[in-house]
């Protein structure tokens, strides 16, 4: 499919349902509309109902029907695609029985495993009904292998007489391991039982000691390493604790997955672009509960701990909230006890490492790879070949009388799997996240080297192992565009590759029971494209019926949404999706004609409605509605805050409520995994002293009884104040600007977006200052500012901006600019200082957090689907200043109004205002106006730098009602400054304590809800129909 044929698909948006085209371009014939009529099973089980009056239509015959005998259609041959999807089964050896039964196991497991790749099945006939080939060569093995259950003495002896049941590198079902083992002789048993450390009685339990790591410490260093205790540096000493404490973790992860796999229950698949891991180490520790007897270990061995941790980069796997849930999620399914994986891509240079130079953000790339990730299980045996462009083929098969699409492709590109386990708290319960990275076929062309062409030669490896270098390229272009979605498609496909064969090792080829033991969740709709493959899969290759394949289809998937901003829901132009996955884009016309044509049925008398909903949207250029594609392929929608849910079920997705009904529409507001600075203190108040209320949150309820103890709160608030310490080093590392832990730190942290509005936190901080300076010249002092007008603060703000949002780089641009003003204007002395932290990650969150004395979340009402940053900074003692907008009303139900400080237009409002802003123009208030003043007269910098950004406000409408909240929000920062008072830093006063600290400690004793335990167990319970498995 060219450009130029898709380009001519742009034809016109009448949706008279006389003669409405369902979305098809003119060069796509659309499936037989008879069947249809006749009662052919739409999606949902929708049908369309046949006028009776109207007779039974005749079914349009192929040129192949028509002329069987003269058909130009090319016959189906049963060929097995070339590409395995392992790797080549190990050498032969007639001297040794299990050497030869891996290499027939691995031949038998890689013919089994081609049948799941890209061609469709033949279909043969016996007793007069139509059985796949595959099935019935199933048959006949499903009875070999029943007979094989009771094993033969002989066969008991030597695994080289029956090689039916040998080593593979995806394991074995329940029954084949209890056939396996018997053919395994007694004396190999003793030996591997001697040394495994695997499959335990339970009361050998797998905990690290100081023994066994200090014994294994040296152990790596020596000979994974080849140094000594002359040259162990930091960075080799976390080499080897981290390969130490993953020996401990593989244990509990072999053993999970084989306990798994013989309950074979239903899994839950959880698909996310973004996983935001953080360092692994630490988090291991703490979930193994083995941080002391290694920093123990470690002191013993001369290393401190703290500098050993220091050296693990954040894993480069995510960037904002999106992959910071992923990542809470993944935890909470081990540590909850759930058979979960999660699937995404392993980028060698994450995102971008973000720099700062001269005011503007500089995008470099991350290494986070440059020393290697011990925490990585690289699985080279695990190769999945993904197909790209070229052409779909209409093939007659004679034995079914039908007329099949093949897709014949142009380029394929091998996914090549790595493991990380996944440890929860408190349990051996060890889940697997598996990230894909993108190999070529064949990655260097001699005959190109030989002729000179160096960079032709190793030009397919490039190609390929682009798709998983950068998270989120830049789309601003068609090259970036197909890029992104070639990422896309290459993550899900593989996923689905590996999900659909584990589930064919005990089902076969009966996908009845398909949406009974697998349960997949798409976090966004970055993995929507897998609705697509699954479907491709099941009608190309395993060759069900349409329907019957789509039912599966409706089945598994659920979807979750972060947006309720109709311009960010993600769209793909025609030409680029028929391009690059042609045979895709053909069922995505399928899905869409069949759905539109059972909402015709349904509401005959809205016409508008077809276009509306339809996954085509009409416009130049023709595009993909993903977010529609996913409503339409999933059971369950959810938002992920009560606001959140029930905006999308009235705003951008209220055609499909009343389509679907209000059940198919449900909310699970997020949740965070704790990390929790005052832990300490709690688990003594709480007499806790295994720290189990980090998995039952509710159990903070029981600080409430201390708010009142004077004590109490000193402590709190020393812990408090230590925190901010450790945040002042970190500016001071990262800025080089000296912050005063006496003063309030004031931070907003998160993605910078307009939406999220870090543009209103600057332009307040600009007018702070300027009254400071008028203060100043009439003459008011220093003291009496300080006393009867502002307390001191430090704004901290950081983020990154996406490398295309000229705007968002524009508001970074401009808090340096000011903060370069304003920290080296020393008549102000510490009455406020501006930083920006540059390369916010986890590592620094989990100091910014527990540092901070009040946080911002102030997006506009009504566009933020929930955020976590507000749970995370409130569940460590910060105050939240914010607007009445995601997560933040319920964390206000939940803490009390009074505890929380917020401000701002409410959501049912917001569309009021911007349309006022349209016909009546944006009216600047007085106090804005002096920051425009201020910036427009190169105060700071070069105004026409600005003036992009002042012209959204005041010449394009403000659509994120800047001038309607900005004196609202000054108004609330001047109330919750006298609340925090002028606090010195060394918990004597009183009034703060009684006032902020009390405050501070009734926010956390209420943010039991926000657990992301809690949000895994309603996912499990609504939407996946899934249990724990518990120990």
């Amino acid at each position: 499919m060219t450009q130029q044929q898709v380009q001519a698909s742009h034809t016109n948006g009448n949706h008279e349902m006389n003669n409405y085209n369902y979305g098809y371009p003119s060069f796509v014939n659309p499936p037989d509309q008879t069947s249809a009529a006749n009662g052919h099973t739409l999606p949902n089980n929708t049908a369309v109902p046949m006028n009776p009056a109207e007779g039974t239509p005749q079914k349009p015959q192929t040129d192949a029907q028509t002329d069987q005998g003269k058909s130009k259609i090319p016959k189906l041959e049963n060929t097995e695609s070339k590409n395995s999807c392992v790797s080549s089964p190990l050498p032969d050896s007639p001297t040794s029985s299990v050497l030869e039964a891996r290499r027939r196991q691995a031949q038998a497991d890689k013919e089994s495993e081609e049948k799941t790749d890209q061609q469709p099945t033949k279909e043969v006939s016996k007793d007069g009904s139509k059985m796949k080939e595959d099935e019935k060569i199933d048959v006949k093995q499903e009875d070999k292998e029943a007979k094989d259950l009771t094993p033969s003495p002989e066969s008991s002896t030597s695994r080289q007489t029956d090689p039916d049941f040998q080593p593979t590198n995806t394991g074995f079902t329940q029954n084949q391991i209890i056939a396996f083992d018997a053919q395994i002789p007694e004396s190999a048993k003793a030996i591997w039982r001697k040394y495994s450390k695997l499959h335990k009685p339970k009361d050998e339990s797998n905990t690290i000691n100081n023994d066994e790591f200090e014994r294994t410490f040296v152990s790596k260093v020596e000979f994974n390493l080849a140094r000594n205790m002359y040259n162990c540096d930091a960075m080799a000493a976390y080499h080897a604790a981290s390969g130490s404490i993953r020996d401990t973790l593989l244990v509990d992860w072999a053993n999970t997955q084989q306990k798994q796999t013989i309950h074979n229950g239903k899994r839950v698949y959880y698909l996310s672009l973004e996983f935001l891991m953080g360092r692994a180490m630490d988090n291991a520790l703490i979930n193994l509960k083995s941080r002391k007897t290694v920093e123990t270990a470690l002191s013993g061995l001369g290393f401190n701990l703290e500098d050993v941790l220091d050296e693990e980069p954040d894993a480069g796997l995510g960037n904002g909230g999106l992959g910071r849930l992923a990542a809470c999620f993944v935890d909470s399914l081990s540590s909850r006890n759930y058979s979960g994986w999660g699937y995404g891509l392993n980028y060698q240079y994450g995102i971008f490492k973000q720099r700062i130079v001269d005011g503007y953000q500089v995008e470099t790339p991350d290494y986070w790879l440059k020393n290697s990730n011990p925490w990585e299980i690289d699985r080279h045996e695990i190769q999945i070949p993904v197909n790209f462009y070229g052409d779909v083929e209409e093939v007659y098969d004679e034995a079914s009388g039908e007329t099949k699409r093949v897709w014949n492709s142009g380029d394929q590109v091998l996914a090549v799997a790595c493991d990380f386990p996944v440890p929860g708290y408190n349990t051996s319960n060890t889940n697997n996240l598996r990230l894909w990275n993108a190999r070529p076929t064949s990655e260097f062309d001699f005959n190109k080297f030989n002729a000179g062409d160096y960079q032709q030669s190793v030009a397919a490896q490039q190609n390929a192992e682009s798709i998983t270098s950068v998270l989120y390229p830049n789309d601003n272009f068609d090259k970036g565009k197909e890029l992104r979605l070639k990422q896309q498609y290459f993550w899900v496909a593989a996923s689905l590759h590996d999900i659909v064969r584990r589930y064919k090792k005990n089902h076969k080829s009966d996908f009845s029971k398909f949406s009974e033991q697998v349960a997949i969740q798409l976090n966004d709709t970055h993995p929507t494209l897998a609705i697509v493959e699954l479907q491709r899969i099941l009608v190309d290759v395993e060759g069900l019926p349409w329907d019957d394949a789509w039912a599966v289809v409706t089945k598994t998937f659920a979807y979750t949404n972060h947006t309720v901003m109709s311009e960010a829901l993600e769209k793909w132009p025609v030409y680029v999706l028929g391009n690059l996955l042609p045979r895709h884009l053909q069922i995505i016309y399928d899905i869409n004609y069949y759905f539109l044509k059972s909402v015709e049925s349904r509401f005959p008398d809205d016409r508008e409605l077809l276009g509306r909903v339809s996954i085509i949207e009409e416009g130049e250029p023709k595009s993909v509605r993903m977010a529609y594609l996913a409503i339409i392929g999933s059971h369950k929608v959810n938002g992920v805050a009560e606001l959140h849910s029930e905006l999308i079920k009235t705003t951008i997705f209220k055609d499909f409520v009343q389509i679907f009904g209000p059940d198919k529409f449900i909310n699970v507001t997020n949740g965070i995994t704790p990390e929790d600075e005052l832990a300490a203190l709690i688990s003594e108040k709480l007499d806790d002293k295994d720290y189990e209320f980090l998995t039952h949150l509710g159990r903070l309820k029981e600080l409430e009884q201390f708010v009142d103890d004077e004590n109490f709160l000193k402590r709190w608030d020393a812990i408090k104040f230590n925190n901010k310490r450790r945040l002042a080093a970190l500016v001071k590392a990262e800025t080089d600007v000296d912050l005063d832990p006496t003063v309030m730190f004031d931070v907003q942290v998160k993605r910078i977006h307009e939406y999220k509005r870090q543009q209103l936190n600057i332009f307040a901080t600009i007018y702070r200052y300027l009254r400071i300076k008028e203060l100043q010249r009439q003459g008011v002092s220093i003291d009496d500012i300080k006393l009867k007008h502002f307390i001191s603060k430090a704004t901290i703000i950081g983020g990154k901006a996406a490398p295309g949002y000229y705007m968002a780089k524009t508001i970074i641009h401009l808090v340096n600019t000011v903060g370069e003003v304003v920290n080296n204007d020393t008549e102000i002395d510490n009455l406020l200082k501006v930083v920006f932290i540059p390369d916010y990650n986890v590592s620094k969150a989990e100091i910014i957090c527990p540092g901070s004395d009040l946080s911002n979340h102030i997006s506009t009402a009504g566009t933020e689907a929930s955020g976590t940053s507000n749970m995370k900074f409130s569940l460590n003692g910060g105050l939240i200043i914010g607007t009445v907008d995601g997560a933040n009303v319920e964390i206000t139900r939940e803490i009390g109004e009074e505890n929380i400080f917020l401000f701002g237009n409410l959501a049912e409002s917001v569309e009021e205002i911007r349309h006022k802003h349209l016909f009546e123009g944006v009216k600047v208030p007085e106090t804005l106006q002096k920051v425009f003043d201020a910036i427009n007269s190169g105060m700071f910098g070069d105004p026409a730098e600005f003036r992009p950004l002042i012209d959204s406000i005041t010449q394009h409408g403000d659509y994120y009602l800047v001038t309607d909240d900005f004196d609202l929000y000054l108004e609330c920062q001047d109330r919750l400054e006298k609340v925090y008072g002028h606090h010195g830093g060394d918990s004597t006063d009183k009034d703060h304590l009684h006032r902020w600290v009390k405050k501070s400690v009734l926010s956390v004793a209420n943010m039991g809800f926000f657990s992301s335990d809690r949000c895994v167990d309603e996912y499990a319970e609504n939407i996946w129909n899934v249990e724990p498995l518990n120990e």
